[in-house]
């Protein structure tokens, strides 16, 4: 299976970023086994129908979240990501280009699941820390330590498709609000199959990083990956598939 030329050219970005990190981003303690990955999978089940896709790492997954700043401009993300060979029509960002990843994030300065509770407190703004899904358009990004950022566009573009469930923000960006499992060594996101046009044999790759949201620096990506922490198939090849 063949796919997009700018993988490689990613994984080489990583690679040189790897040698500099910006001194803006929050760095996570490099012995901190929460993002080193161990293995990941995916399997579906067909009487549910619905796939579950998880990350195994060496220490507690999820323990660790960012330190609040106070603010939106500047607020650091932690994720766990899957850059995946879904297309973006298979998640309804219409017909664009970009790698298609499902992001699980923690980043409690903001709240970007308008839709969603997810600490149960009747409280629908609160809940940035808690670890959530997010279906994201990635692309290469120079212009950022770790060489990717989510696909903006021009807010109000008659042209951009995006599900309803977006948190309105002009990037490619969806809220699905799927179940996460934060347990022990492993984080799981439950993924419907008819929510990704009923794809089921797909291939993806597992990161963890840090990014940064941006919304006072027009040459600035509005949320840029500042650190790619792990890469488990070491070359971004995407070698993984839904069992």
């Amino acid at each position: 299976m063949k796919y997009p030329n700018f993988l490689l050219a990613l994984f080489t970005v990583f690679v040189l970023a790897s040698c500099s990190k910006d001194k803006d981003t929050q760095t996570i303690n490099p012995i901190n086994a929460s993002f080193d990955l161990k293995e990941t999978k995916a399997n579906y089940d067909s009487a549910l129908e619905q796939i579950e896709m998880s990350i195994d790492v060496e220490g507690l997954a999820g323990a660790s979240i960012p330190s609040p700043i106070g603010g939106l401009d500047g607020a650091p993300v932690f994720g766990y990501v899957f850059p995946t060979s879904l297309s973006s029509n298979d998640v309804g960002f219409g017909n664009t280009d970009g790698i298609v990843a499902m992001a699980l994030t923690s980043h409690p300065d903001f709240d970007d699941t308008p839709l969603w509770d997810e600490n149960n407190d009747k409280n629908y703004a609160n809940d940035g820390a808690v670890w959530h899904p997010h279906w994201v358009l990635l692309v290469e990004d120079t212009r950022v330590s770790g060489g990717l950022s989510v696909k903006q566009f021009q807010a109000g573009d008659p042209n951009v498709e995006l599900p309803p469930t977006n948190p309105g923000m002009p990037m490619y960006m969806d809220s699905p609000g799927y179940q996460v499992i934060v347990k022990g060594h492993s984080i799981t996101v439950v993924v419907p199959t008819a929510s990704i046009n009923n794809q089921k044999d797909f291939h993806f790759d597992a990161i963890s990083a840090q990014m940064k949201v941006n919304t006072s620096d027009p040459n600035l990506p509005m949320l840029g990956v500042y650190e790619v922490i792990n890469i488990l198939s070491g070359d971004l090849s995407l070698p993984y598939s839904v069992n």
